[in-house]
């Protein structure tokens, strides 16, 4: 699965301060909602955080993935952020997060949501790619690196 099939330059933002992860989760619910016509912020939010409840979706090394599954999303989308300033995430490492991939998928899609997830978690495990990311100019750039990204399976 190439990460160019979810996401969109509009779904796409950099150098974002936020002081907590709840700010963090309230524009990833905003670029998300882009992609979802008729689906509300709001309730996108409300399904992120649901997941977060149930342990954190920060993967380690700087990386999160918030996800979640809703009624009215006929197919996945992805959103995602670089910050300027990492933040505390309850990552398991304990390390702040500045690279964020939001992902939500269609209530019923169980194997889908696992795969994107698969394909997502294995790109920010690249250090090389989390460098480049690091390093990106602007949205475009970064736009450009991940819907290039091919996975390796």
């Amino acid at each position: 699965m190439k990460i160019a099939e979810i996401l969109s330059p509009e779904r796409v933002a950099h150098g974002h301060t936020f002081t907590s992860k709840k700010k963090a989760l309230e524009e990833l619910s905003s670029l998300l909602a882009r992609g979802v016509p008729g689906v509300q912020a709001a309730d996108i939010l409300t399904s992120l955080s649901a997941r977060e409840k149930l342990g954190s979706t920060g993967l380690g090394h700087g990386v999160a993935i918030p996800h979640g599954r809703m009624a009215g999303v006929s197919q996945s989308v992805g959103a995602f952020m670089r910050l300027k300033h990492p933040l505390d995430y309850d990552a398991h490492d304990g390390q702040p997060v500045d690279l964020i991939f939001g992902l939500l998928v269609p209530q019923g899609a169980t194997e889908t949501h696992l795969k994107h997830l698969a394909a997502i978690a294995e790109m920010f495990s690249d250090t090389a790619f989390c460098q480049q990311a690091r390093a990106a100019a602007d949205e475009g750039a970064l736009y450009k690196l991940i819907s290039a990204h091919t996975p390796a399976s």
